[in-house]
């Protein structure tokens, strides 16, 4: 339950529609509360009597609501409409994994939301007002606001611009994703090593659980799993993390039994222990799963990289920003999914390794750039520099392992002695540092 209160609320922070929906409710309650206000004649006698209220009739109210009423209307399309503009660019030339950012951001979100609450706001008043003929009623305050929340929207309108010219930069993309991309390596990193996975022969009598349901593992209430595993004596060894896909009927975990007195207990609801501990979804979310972001600078650096955009300086700024992540991770010490109560194990989530990660970096980078020279040298640069920052003799394995791959890929791909002289030297360096690293470890 807990995993899927988390993901509902998830989802109501990233819909597009949230923030223009509350905006639209304010100025309805803001017009309903100003003419309510105007009709209780509750406004001192100088805010009636000054010059900084509207104070024309009836006619000319509600041509000046109909006015701000039909034009931001019209402006909320046009803003509709670069928005999509937007985001059909970025998926031509970004990747449609990315188009979430454009539907998240909070800039675009609040300009719809000002210009339909805006809209809102003069019905609202308009409804109210009275000619001559028909009463007499104008809510001098209420125009007054109608005319402030017009120039609010010429402001917001000159801003939406300068935001959007931005945002479909692609360095500002791949910095926003990366951003992510960090803050995910801070949530799901610790600064001690946790308690390693227990052997596999625990595990070899344990019961298959299967799944009737489809989707990405979006939400994992690990704590409450493990409470539960904890309460019915039983050990768990899921067999996705958060970010699999989930496959309906395939086994999703393994269920130990514990014996208390010599005599196996019996380990039942572990399947509905399991469904309430989880949730799915169609998409994967980076929130819980530290290589989505990963894979979204990846897709930007292999369509940068693609015959139709030819563009290998985006893909050096992408590889810039993973080797900046793996830097942040050096002192950090990725979790092993090992959850432990009362001294035992009793639940194991697989876990994101370090190698597994490195991998989900550079190997279609490398692949898809094998060609390009220039994306080459970064890679091993990148490389020299995060095994510069890494202590650990497994991490830098991983890395030795990823520079060796980049120069034997040149020396099959690139003719020129020229460049593969270059590559080669780049290689020369990593090694230098791999070394030095390694003897001051020693």
């Amino acid at each position: 339950m807990i995993a899927r209160l988390r993901r509902l609320w998830s989802d109501l922070r990233n819909t597009f529609w949230m923030i223009p929906a509350l905006l639209v409710f304010i100025g309805i309650a803001l017009a309903l509360g100003c003419v309510a206000l105007e009709r209780s004649e509750s406004l001192p006698t100088l805010w009636r009597d000054g010059d900084w209220l509207y104070d024309g009739g009836g006619t000319g109210a509600r041509t000046l609501l109909g006015a701000v009423a039909s034009s931001t209307i019209g402006v909320a399309g046009t803003v509709f409409s670069i928005t999509i503009a937007a985001l059909s660019l970025a998926a031509g030339q970004m990747g449609p994994r990315l188009l979430r950012n454009f539907v998240r951001d909070r800039g675009n979100q609040i300009t719809l939301g000002i210009y339909l609450g805006t809209f809102s706001y003069a019905l609202m008043v308009l409804r109210s007002i009275r000619t001559r003929e028909e009463g007499d009623f104008v809510p001098h305050l209420a125009m007054t606001v109608a005319v402030l929340l017009a120039l609010l929207c010429v402001a917001t309108l000159v801003y939406y611009v300068g935001h959007m010219a931005g945002r479909i930069n692609v360095d500002t993309v791949i910095e926003l994703v990366s951003v992510e991309m960090r803050e995910t390596i801070a949530r799901l990193s610790v600064d001690r090593a946790e308690a390693e996975a227990p052997a596999a022969e625990m595990w070899r009598s344990a019961a298959l659980v299967t799944d009737p349901r489809h989707g990405y593992l979006q939400e994992l209430d690990e704590e409450g799993l493990a409470d539960w595993c904890l309460e019915h004596k039983a050990a768990i060894q899921l067999l996705v993390r958060p970010g699999d896909y989930v496959f309906p009927g395939a086994p999703i975990a393994l269920v130990t039994k514990q014996a208390t007195g010599g005599e196996p207990l019996p380990v039942k609801g572990a399947d509905a222990a399991i469904h309430d501990a989880t949730a799915l979804g169609p998409v994967r979310r980076s929130s819980v799963d530290l290589e989505y972001p990963v894979r979204q600078l990846v897709e930007v650096a292999i369509r940068a990289l693609s015959a139709g955009i030819n563009d290998p300086h985006t893909a050096r700024s992408v590889l810039d920003r993973l080797g900046a992540a793996l830097c942040q991770l050096a002192p950090l010490h990725l979790r092993t999914g090992v959850f432990v109560r009362e001294g035992s194990v009793v639940l194991v989530v697989p876990p994101v390794t370090y190698e597994g990660l490195t991998n989900v970096m550079f190997h279609m980078i490398r692949q898809n750039g094998a060609m390009h020279v220039t994306v080459l040298m970064r890679l091993l640069e990148v490389l020299s520099a995060v095994a510069s920052c890494e202590r650990d003799p497994q991490r830098r394995g991983s890395l030795r392992r990823h520079a060796d791959l980049v120069l034997g890929d040149a020396e099959r791909t690139i003719q020129t002695p020229s460049d593969l002289a270059d590559i080669r030297s780049r290689h020369a360096r990593f090694t230098i540092v791999f070394e030095g690293a390694s003897a001051r470890q020693r």
